[in-house]
């Protein structure tokens, strides 16, 4: 949820103020590829930095669970979704979005299936957070905290059997291998994009500038770098995060 989101650290860069306020934007209303739809990018809470998976596949994970309620109901999560105290999802530090998850109470022995949608815990020892109704329905509302286990199933969809649509679960997938490149500044005039590519092709190779019009406004991104690995590229953009460009990312390289 991005209760989180006070805590995510950003540094200090000449290009802070305009490249802060368009980084939202672009985010928010441009095309994602999709390492960012479903994995969702790398985040700092509390100074250490997480990196969603790009596959749940096989996952599993022991420790404690707890939950959220009326607090922050109706709340953005970090997918973007309004969180709902009533709904079946959950929050989990670096399962990939929209992954349903079995949440198995260990002190009774109830299991649920829930949706990630949302980032956290971020306390010592949890490693999920459930709504209001899937914490009752697992027993342990009143506790607050208890050991569970939690197995990846993967992405959901319909599916007709014996005349009825039932729930299937499909493993993700995988988008490590692809064109990548790294987004590192977006801007509304030209001449700042121009002049940034310019001062990153003295370093970096294929620094770029690709246009991209939201409405009736043009704005034009500022990449650098080719990469055949997701990895590979996010390595990259961290690297750039450290020195004056804390809003660089990883994208497809057709986007």
């Amino acid at each position: 949820m991005r209760r989180s989101q006070t805590y995510f650290s950003v540094k200090s860069s000449p290009y802070r103020l305009s490249l802060t306020l368009i980084f939202f934007l672009l985010v928010a209303c441009s095309s994602t590829p999709p390492p960012s739809k479903q994995k969702g990018n790398s985040y700092t809470v509390y100074g250490k930095r997480y990196y969603p998976l790009s596959s749940s596949t096989g996952f599993t994970q022991r420790g404690l669970a707890s939950w959220y309620g009326r607090k922050f109901h109706g709340r953005l999560t970090s997918n973007g979704e309004r969180y709902n105290m009533y709904g079946r999802t959950a929050a989990h530090k670096t399962l990939p979005f929209n992954t349903y998850v079995q949440v198995k109470n260990l002190k009774n022995g109830k299991k649920i299936v829930v949706r990630i949608n949302d980032r956290g815990p971020f306390v010592r020892g949890r490693i999920i957070d459930l709504t209001l109704t899937s914490a009752s329905e697992l027993g342990m509302a009143e506790d607050g905290v208890v050991p569970v286990q939690i197995e990846a199933l993967g992405y959901a969809r319909k599916k007709r059997q014996a005349g009825k649509l039932v729930r299937v679960y499909e493993k993700p997938a995988s988008y490590e291998l692809g064109d990548f490149t790294i987004q590192v500044g977006a801007f509304t005039e030209r001449e700042n994009a121009l002049r940034l590519r310019a001062s990153l092709s003295r370093k970096y190779r294929k620094a770029t500038v690709k246009v991209f019009d939201q409405g009736s406004q043009r704005f034009y991104r500022v990449r650098v770098g080719q990469y055949s690995r997701l990895n590979e590229a996010e390595a990259a953009a961290e690297r750039l995060q450290k020195k004056d460009f804390p809003n660089a990312f990883a994208v497809a390289s057709d986007r």
